[in-house]
């Protein structure tokens, strides 16, 4: 198949013409691969790093499938559901639907706790289409009797790995087995721990394994350097490396809410201007950061890797790693944050002595050394 144009990939045209507005040319990898299996109904198994396209990956296919229908909603009854770890990444996945479906009357709703829980009664009442939601939130809703999963065609589960590191498994198979035994399942995930394996077992048949790496030229134009300094010299590192002239858009890493918190006040106090993401903020402070970083209004954003999960923003100049993370795999989800889409960008980590054991096993699973800016101890 040429896998040059979306034209390709059978889309009707009110989603062609969407996609083309995106300016979405070329199909990714994971897109061309995955999109046929899906569109014929098959059940797909993608193994996909965040940045490589995988929500337009289910997101197209899932309007294809309700343009196709053209049925009317039924009140609390969805018939698609997503799950997402995340509330960021549970709206950053209703906004590429509705870009996607702008031509077109299909309806999505985002769930998830944080927020009052009536206005979503009251709009899953009205009749939604797709449902992309949270595990607890959904499964709050389901005890109300307030959403029925009785109708659900299509399911997808979105950062599988993330799911299963966040606890989220055995809410998982709690929603599973309401859902009819006749879908269509698309899991998507970038690790295949073996939990996830089995889960994939239990709820898949016989799916189509779609597998792919970021392009290669993406990974050639990530520069990954470390910098060896002292934990009570890092806040002094951090604003030498955030030069206004370099650092277009930084997204700095914090371990602990409270660091985050502890961060973001000491930048503030040093001139910058800063946003910060972590659970514990309302669903309003976080959208106002969220939406302040996106506009470019604040040059920094300071998260935990909780609450970063679904940040897409396109211009990260830089991602910084104030504090090492202590699972590897967390470090090439948030490294993916920049050099997006063929774009270059600078990943940096502040590994203090305590820190080091860390970073020999994030370069032990990327297989790579970083570069070394310096050598203080």
């Amino acid at each position: 198949m040429d896998l040059n144009s979306f034209e390709t990939l059978s889309l009707c045209p009110a989603v062609l013409k969407a996609v083309r507005e995106e300016n979405y040319l070329v199909p990714t990898p994971v897109q061309a691969k995955a999109i046929p299996h899906a569109l014929s109904g098959r059940d797909v198994l993608g193994i996909a790093q965040t940045g490589t396209g995988k929500t337009a990956a289910f997101a197209l296919p899932i309007l294809e499938h309700f343009i196709a229908r053209q049925m009317p909603a039924k009140p609390r009854f969805p018939g698609a559901l997503i799950l997402a770890p995340t509330r960021e990444l549970a709206n950053q996945i209703v906004g590429d639907l509705r870009n996607y479906g702008r031509y077109s009357k299909v309806s999505t709703l985002a769930v998830y706790g944080g927020v009052g829980i009536e206005p979503q009664i009251r709009a899953l009442a009205g009749g939604i289409d797709i449902v992309v939601a949270t595990p607890g939130r959904l499964i709050d809703l389901m005890k109300r009797k307030a959403i029925g999963l009785g109708r659900v065609e299509i399911v997808v589960l979105d950062e599988a790995d993330r799911m299963l590191d966040m606890g989220f498994v055995r809410d998982i198979r709690r929603i599973a087995a309401c859902l009819p035994k006749k879908r269509q399942s698309l899991f998507f995930s970038a690790t295949m721990p073996r939990e996830i394996e089995q889960l994939v077992a239990d709820l898949l048949a016989n799916p189509a394994k779609v597998e792919v790496t970021p392009a290669a030229s993406t990974v050639q134009k990530l520069r990954q350097q470390v910098l060896f300094v002292a934990n009570g010299q890092k806040m002094a590192a951090l604003a030498a490396l955030l030069d206004p002239a370099s650092a277009s858009r930084a997204l700095v890493f914090a371990r602990t809410k409270h660091g985050a918190d502890r961060l973001g006040k000491e930048m503030v106090k040093r001139g910058f201007q800063v946003g910060v993401l972590h659970g514990n903020k309302s669903q309003k402070q976080r959208e106002n950061a969220m939406h302040g970083f996106r506009l470019g209004r604040t040059k920094v954003l300071v998260a935990t890797d909780i609450a970063a999960r679904g940040i897409d923003i396109d211009g990260i100049s830089h991602v910084i790693n104030y504090d090492v993370p202590n699972v590897p795999e967390t470090y090439v989800h948030r490294i993916g944050r920049t050099a997006r889409a063929g774009a270059t960008g600078l990943a940096i980590t502040l590994c203090s002595a305590e820190e080091k054991p860390y970073l020999r096993s994030i370069e032990r699973l990327t297989g790579t050394g970083l570069s070394i800016i310096n050598r203080a101890f």
